[in-house]
């Protein structure tokens, strides 16, 4: 057996494991999963597709919820070279997962310390630097209204003026939960759908749907105006890191 085909066997043998582990994971806790299936290669493609409009300038990245990897996968590869990406996952056993992808990928040989886990909230992070891009996977449409705002606020705190946030909504899961969903969880998916589009309407520059995904979804990007200021710990913080 060549060395080609033991790897494409490993690598089909580990995706295989953590698609199971997504799947059990999503059986436990589908509130914070948030999904019945990993994101597809699509969707990762188009989450991830302002890093190549920068071309090789090193980035700062951030990615939130990323689960077992799926976008993840897309986006190392896409990281110029001398590039950071902070990877932040509230659930363990997701967390535990991303960590063993960061040190077996292939492009990160012998600079694996460019990627860091982080196994938190993303409202708790201080990395002490801000981002030029944001990549989110949260199922924002299972939080609370309240929870939802603190989120995208944080990011727009996060993000250097002018850096780009994009995060994916499932189409179609206000007429599902309308069909199978108390009145209290359909007012409390409408209240949320109200608060991402105070964001859309500010901040949006793109909007795209993908319908070879489970289940379909459209992608958002949105971007800080380049005019507003970076708070001012961020600011301080990302001098002493030049």
């Amino acid at each position: 057996m060549d060395d080609w085909t033991t790897s494409h066997d490993r690598v089909l043998a580990q995706r295989n494991a953590e698609g199971w582990i997504f799947l059990i994971e999503a059986a436990r806790d589908l509130r914070t999963t948030g999904a019945v299936a990993p994101s597809s290669k699509a969707l990762a493609r188009l989450l991830t597709d302002p890093l190549q409009e920068h071309g090789t300038q090193p980035l700062n990245v951030l990615e939130a919820g990323a689960g077992t990897g799926s976008v993840t996968r897309t986006l190392i590869p896409r990281l110029s070279p001398g590039s950071r990406l902070d990877i932040v996952e509230a659930n363990a056993r997701f967390a535990s997962q991303l960590r063993s992808l960061v040190h077996t990928h292939p492009r990160l040989a012998g600079e694996s310390e460019r990627v860091h886990v982080h196994h938190a909230l993303i409202e708790q992070l201080d990395t002490g630097r801000p981002y030029d891009v944001i990549v989110s996977g949260l199922p924002f449409t299972n939080f609370t209204p309240a929870q939802v705002d603190t989120i995208m606020n944080r990011y727009m705190e996060l993000l250097y003026p002018g850096g780009t946030l994009t995060y994916f909504a499932y189409r179609g899961t206000r007429y599902a939960r309308a069909l199978t969903a108390s009145r209290t969880e359909g007012r409390r998916h409408r209240a949320v759908e109200e608060v991402l589009a105070d964001y859309q309407r500010r901040y949006a520059v793109g909007c795209w749907t993908v319908w070879g995904n489970l289940p379909p979804a459209n992608v958002w990007q949105l971007r800080r105006p380049a005019c507003a200021t970076v708070p001012a710990a961020l600011d301080v913080m990302a001098g002493a890191a030049l």
